[in-house]
């Protein structure tokens, strides 16, 4: 099929390398524009369009895919399909009629669930036991197109935003080859999505990393493993700014019972201290307790407890 495909980010790198390598024929990619980068301020590439250059295949570069100029520029490049995935613009509906089969999202969740912004990371945030890739005929909405073809994908209990990224980039790109020859030979059934099982992501900023001790252990450990590796949960440690990169539930008694052979206390105040091992510390949470296991002072690299301890103090009754 002749495809162009709209994506900016690593996640769609691979699937613009699977519609390559499964004979595809993409006659042009639509990608954000260079942005500035580093002290330098030098422009850089995005993923995509560099996996575009390294194929040959022109570049189309919008400030906003949407005016006149813009879409006007699209139909020098008829094509069978649009492939889209993370592109971060929104199109028009004259964009979305323009190909014979209209315009595909491969959308990291399983919708209607997650639909937005940032999927992946809520739903290791969120505790979610499976969730998948949903190739979805593009609307007008956010991500409220009918449901043509799905992947799941079980999460691993050490599951981490990163490693689901990854997972998810792979198994999009199975999926959107898997897909087009069925869409082609008109063996795809569009389902409609349940509008009473929608749920919205919120997109990620830094400061909804910040730790609330008051709450659960569990809850604190997934936003740990949901935002790692962008923006990171953090506290603070001598007013500097702690991130926490991996961490480990405690329950039950020994979430608050002092050990042989462990520094430990029962003040069990969330935020603070109540166990320190060579390797590890305890920090009391609203219910349970956290380990902390893995972090990173502001202006160090990230280690783990065990060489951080080595050269900085923490103390049980230590509040975080």
């Amino acid at each position: 099929m002749k495809i162009v495909f709209m994506g900016t980010p690593d996640f769609a790198v691979g699937a613009l390398e699977a519609l390559v390598g499964a004979g595809h024929e993409i006659v042009a990619v639509v990608t954000q524009p260079d942005k500035a980068k580093g002290r330098s301020d030098k422009l850089t590439f995005s993923p995509v369009k560099e996996c575009a250059v390294k194929y040959h295949i022109p570049v189309l570069q919008p400030e906003r895919i949407k005016r006149p100029e813009a879409v006007e520029e699209l139909k020098n490049y008829p094509a069978d399909v649009f492939v889209v995935a993370a592109f971060g613009q929104i199109l028009s509906k004259e964009i979305l009629d323009m190909p014979k089969y209209g315009c595909l999202n491969i959308h990291a969740s399983l919708l209607p669930k997650y639909r937005g912004s940032s999927p992946i990371q809520w739903a290791v945030i969120n505790g979610e036991e499976k969730t998948g890739v949903t190739i979805m005929q593009m609307n007008e909405g956010l991500d409220t197109g009918d449901i043509l073809y799905t992947k799941e994908c079980v999460l691993d209990k050490k599951e981490t935003g990163e490693s689901l990224f990854e997972k998810l980039s792979v198994i999009g790109a199975q999926a959107i080859v898997e897909a087009l020859p069925l869409l082609e030979a008109g063996r795809l059934t569009p389902v409609p999505q349940k509008e009473e099982e929608a749920t919205k992501t919120v997109m990620l900023k830094k400061a909804m990393g910040k730790i609330d001790w008051n709450e659960e252990a569990v809850k604190i450990e997934r936003l740990v493993r949901g935002l790692n590796s962008w923006p990171s949960a953090y506290t603070y440690y001598q007013g500097k700014q702690l991130k926490i990169w991996d961490a480990l539930v405690e329950s039950g008694e020994g979430a608050s019972e002092e050990k042989e052979g462990i520094q430990g206390g029962t003040d069990r105040e969330p935020g603070k201290v109540i166990r320190v091992e060579k390797d590890r510390f305890l920090v009391a949470c609203g219910k349970d307790a956290l380990w902390i296991l893995s972090l990173q002072l502001e202006g160090k690299k990230r280690m783990d407890t065990r060489s951080f301890l080595l050269g900085n103090e923490i103390k049980c009754g230590m509040q975080f």
